[in-house]
């Protein structure tokens, strides 16, 4: 869904090979999994189900492996998303996918949805995949909706658009981002730098 070829050429400017694969048994292989992606939840998750990749894919993110959620990435490994009706997730990590809503609120007045350009990220955890990245940095987002956890301490980054959202996650092999890291010049080539050395 979107951004795969993009993602696979930001792996190859830091030195990493990495190869876009679609069936089960490619992702039970990997040594590493990321999962990117752009555009609705329901259609995303429909295509997972349909190739046969939840399964894999909840197996990969529970295991040991390094596993990295992109944008779309990073809202399907929750329990449910509310874009365009209510779809179940992943639910690997407990917790909901929301629209951004600034009705009734006077301060967030000019903000638009989707949330999109740069904007700042601070940290607020450790984590291998910010070595050597300062806080706060800009990073580039694009979207309409953010998750929200049920354990917030699994947020290692948070940004504020309206008030904070989550936009890193890391929990143990974890890890997912809001913001894309392959369209986020050097901070975000920093981030999949370190995940690839993982």
């Amino acid at each position: 869904m979107g951004n795969l070829r993009s993602v696979q050429k930001a792996l190859e400017r830091v030195g990493a090979s990495a190869a876009i694969v679609s069936a089960p048994s490619d992702v039970q292989r990997a040594d590493k999994i990321i999962v990117p992606g752009v555009g609705a939840f329901g259609d995303a998750i429909a295509n997972l189900r349909q190739r046969g990749l939840v399964e894999p894919l909840v197996k990969a993110a529970r295991s040991d492996r390094p596993f990295l959620g992109i944008c779309l990435g990073l809202q399907l490994l929750f329990d449910v998303s509310y874009e365009e009706g209510e779809h179940q997730g992943l639910g690997i990590i407990p917790g909901r996918v929301l629209r951004f809503d600034f009705s009734g609120r006077p301060e967030a007045a000019g903000l638009k949805v989707p949330h999109m350009g740069w904007n700042q990220v601070a940290w607020t955890g450790s984590c291998p995949l910010l070595e050597g990245l300062t806080s706060p940095q800009y990073f580039y987002f694009v979207h309409s909706y953010y998750v929200s956890p049920v354990d917030r301490s699994v947020a290692c980054g948070l940004c504020d658009y309206g008030g904070p959202f989550a936009a890193m996650i890391c929990r143990g092999n974890l890890y997912a981002t809001q913001f894309h890291p392959e369209k986020s010049q050097k901070v975000g080539l920093r981030i999949l730098e370190n995940f690839a050395r993982l």
